[in-house]
């Protein structure tokens, strides 16, 4: 059944052409065809999804708006960004841990880890500063963090970076859950409008829960300042993933000179997070979408300066590594992505099969002579060794015993499968089984009448 599944020209090559049984090339044949078909599998499930999630922000948030950005570049590509939004970098952090949660990457605010085991997750990258923005009303100005013990304090949402990272900097002034300061777990929109109606003493922003709109409403407020951290050094070195910014005097608004003095923040950078899993093209087209959305110079970052390979918590994935010392691959650079995408796909496939196939391809015929040329002299041998003893030791005991055994030669011989391309000497060899069976016809004495 097998045997007629397979092309006859196929079956002709190795029989006719090499001389070997049917079943070898029925063999090979089932062996191209299993390799066909896994090198097709291979070539299929190789191909980049042309579709992946990232985990955000609220609604208005920097990284929804940045999300929005990637979308428009990744379509550009053949990619499709599906935006999930969440409550900030913890919700991000704790989804892409998740193994039923299918987010394939997300912006990560630096210093949000919650315990989670780093194996299995990568970054791509740092992509931007994130300030923090400590918002207050006070008759006068507020020096130390340590002044708002005793106050009422909106940090953040649960798994906002925000409400994370103030945690951190009120536990360092002596400031805890629990303690004189009421602490609330009040979203950006709230914050801002308990603290403009005066229901909040002080409110923690970040980029990644609180909109542009909510931060500039603030600054421009009269009764409300922007906390400046004068203590900004200490702090950068007391918490490692912290970096020292500045907002310029005037940098809001020259002509009300918004602020009235630079002001000095603190802030993590925000990692863009993967799943080891992602498929290494697309963490090159990720990067240079990073680097068309977050390049740019803006308030706290000079032009080019991200995306970049700060230290981070969580390892840089290897082809991240080779994107920040080299820049994309070849294919990469001069192609559209999805062309780039099935030639080097098309590479993997044929690159192994040409690496092995080609030292075999000069070997075979060489090893396929030899055996050829082996079985023929074989049958040589065997006939010069007939042809001595008949020359030497002929007698009327031994003729029959002379003809059986040239006729076993010349049985064997005529049963050989051989190829045409060795026809001459197989037409040669059965000349000299006849020349042969001449000599011990002419040996043998002729009878008289």
């Amino acid at each position: 059944m097998t045997r007629k599944l397979v092309p006859a020209w196929f079956l002709d090559v190795f029989t006719e052409n090499f001389g070997l049984p049917p079943g070898v090339g029925t063999g090979a044949f089932v062996l191209l065809l299993v390799s066909g078909v896994a090198a097709g599998v291979f070539f299929y499930q190789s191909a980049p999804p042309t579709t992946i999630t990232i985990s955000t922000g609220p609604e208005g948030s920097l990284f929804q708006t940045n999300a929005l950005q990637y979308a428009k570049i990744l379509a550009r590509n053949g990619v499709k960004l599906k935006i999930l939004p969440s409550h900030g970098s913890l919700e991000n952090i704790e989804r892409l841990a998740r193994p039923g949660n299918r987010v394939d990457i997300g912006f990560i605010q630096g210093g949000i880890t919650n315990a989670v085991d780093p194996d299995h997750l990568v970054s791509l990258g740092s992509v931007s500063y994130e300030p923090l923005f400590v918002f207050y009303r006070a008759e006068k100005e507020v020096r130390w963090l340590s002044e708002f013990d005793g106050k009422k304090v909106a940090i953040g949402p649960v798994g906002s970076g925000a409400r994370t990272l103030a945690l951190t900097l009120l536990a360092t002034n002596g400031i805890t859950p629990g303690g004189p300061a009421e602490l609330l777990d009040l979203d950006a929109d709230a914050a801002a409008d308990a603290l403009l109606n005066r229901q909040v003493d002080a409110a923690f922003f970040m980029a990644d829960s609180a909109s542009s709109r909510v931060l500039r409403q603030l600054l421009r407020t009269p009764d409300i300042h922007l906390y400046d951290f004068s203590q900004a050094d200490a702090y950068t070195r007391r918490i490692r993933y912290l970096h020292k910014l500045e907002m310029p005097m005037g940098s809001i608004d020259f002509a009300k000179n918004i602020p009235n003095r630079s002001i000095h923040l603190v802030g993590p950078t925000v990692e863009l997070i993967a799943r080891t899993s992602l498929h290494p093209a697309l963490s090159d087209l990720l990067l240079e979408t990073a680097r068309e959305v977050h390049g740019r110079a803006t308030l706290f970052q000079r032009r080019g300066e991200f995306p970049s390979a700060m230290e981070s918590e969580f390892r840089l994935s290897d082809q991240a590594i080779r994107y920040y010392r080299s820049g994309q691959t070849l294919l990469y650079r001069s192609l559209p992505f999805w062309l780039a995408s099935l030639l080097n796909r098309s590479l993997l496939v044929i690159v192994p099969l040409v690496v092995v196939l080609l030292p075999a391809l000069p070997v075979l015929p060489a090893i396929f002579t030899w055996q050829m040329r082996r079985s023929i002299n074989r049958w040589y041998r065997a006939l010069l060794v007939l042809e001595r003893e008949i020359a030497l030791g002929w007698n009327h005991e031994r003729h029959d015993e002379f003809v059986k055994r040239l006729e076993e030669i010349e049985q064997a011989v005529n049963q050989m499968k051989i190829p045409a391309s060795f026809g001459d000497q197989f037409y040669e060899l059965r000349g000299h089984i006849h020349f042969v069976r001449l000599r011990l016809v002419n040996t043998a004495p002729k009878k008289t009448g």
